[in-house]
């Protein structure tokens, strides 16, 4: 080959990458959530199948509202529609944390959401409460981020703490004295209850959280409903209770045992206990959405004697749940 011809063909293939370089640097694809210009939705929200069922037939049974279109993304569907001249957007996040956390996130970044009133059934860890009570708790904790340790052999009955984790217990007087809604953490055994860290806008580092609360408007939207509902039944056996306020607790267990349902009513005074909420609540508090849970009481998380009867109330339930998140809608509506 000759050397005219050589250098040619090296300044071409230079060409070549260099314009591919500059084509990769000034073409870069845009990143960040979407920017959304239509109304934004309200997201009625639950867990699973028996809850859903309760939110379409209210729905379904309702002249001034209807699901127009339904969308599935990533093997989750999503049905958009309107109540009373309002859009929303309804869906199932799934069972458990991870679940809520994902389905919950994928909506906020797939669709304009303004504000989210969460439904599903809940096991009652305060004794006043049965099967067909609604309980809408105005914080929510996560009972099982923990630390399991081992017992010091040297002291029966006592365990070896990390470090990190002695420290953190040495901080809980200041903090219960600034905020009487911290837990009064003691040990389940070898299980020692801690926080999850939590990072979002406008913080310098990742903070230890508690607990998280829901939305003082919805709150207030909850009792007002509840306040000039009819009398809900359940089952034609008793008349439901309805209340707004205390806390709940959300862990990645179904809880059906009696000796831990009292520890977490000692540790975090909590009404009610189930798989989602938390999870759902940090999601919003870090997108800054506002948000509301209704729980419906299915059984009573261990402390019945026998086998829990979680299957006999679900659906029963979910229907008394679904008439009061209707009912908080249709206040938020005036």
């Amino acid at each position: 080959m000759k050397p005219f011809t050589l250098m040619i063909i090296v300044l071409l293939a230079t060409s070549s990458v260099v314009g591919c370089a500059s084509t990769s640097t000034t073409d870069q694809p845009a990143y960040g959530p979407a920017s959304f210009t239509q109304p934004a939705f309200t997201a009625i929200t639950v867990a699973y199948a028996p809850e859903m069922e309760g939110i379409l037939n209210r729905i379904e049974q309702d002249p001034n509202a209807s699901i127009h279109s339904t969308t599935q993304i990533k093997g989750v569907t999503y049905r958009l529609g309107s109540y009373h001249d309002e859009p929303i957007l309804v869906f199932a996040t799934g069972m458990s944390i991870a679940n809520a956390a994902m389905t919950m996130q994928m909506a906020l970044d797939y669709f304009p959401v303004k504000q989210v009133v969460y439904m599903g059934i809940a096991g009652a860890v305060n004794p006043k409460w049965q099967p067909g009570d609604v309980i809408v708790p105005a914080r929510w904790y996560y009972h099982d981020e923990s630390v399991y340790t081992n017992e010091d052999v040297n002291s029966p009955g006592e365990y070896i703490l990390p470090e990190y984790y002695a420290t953190f217990l040495e901080e809980q007087d200041e903090r219960r004295a600034k905020d009487p809604h911290t837990p009064n953490y003691k040990p389940f055994h070898f299980i020692h209850p801690d926080e999850v860290l939590i990072v979002k806008e406008g913080m310098d580092k990742p903070q230890d959280t508690a607990y998280f609360s829901a939305t003082p408007r919805l709150l207030t939207a909850a009792k007002q409903a509840i306040a000039t509902m009819p009398t809900q039944r359940v089952l034609d056996e008793r008349d439901a209770k309805l209340h707004v306020g205390g806390n709940g607790v959300t862990g990645s267990v179904f809880m059906d045992n009696r000796e831990y349902r009292k520890w977490t009513r000692d540790v975090f005074s909590a009404e009610v206990t189930e798989m989602e909420s938390a999870a759902i609540g940090q999601v919003c508090t870090i997108n800054d959405i506002d948000w509301v849970i209704v729980r419906a009481i299915s059984d009573l998380a261990g402390g019945q004697e026998g086998v829990n009867v979680e299957n006999m109330y679900d659906k029963e339930v979910s229907r008394i749940g679904a008439n009061v998140l209707f009912s908080v809608l249709d206040t938020l509506s005036e």
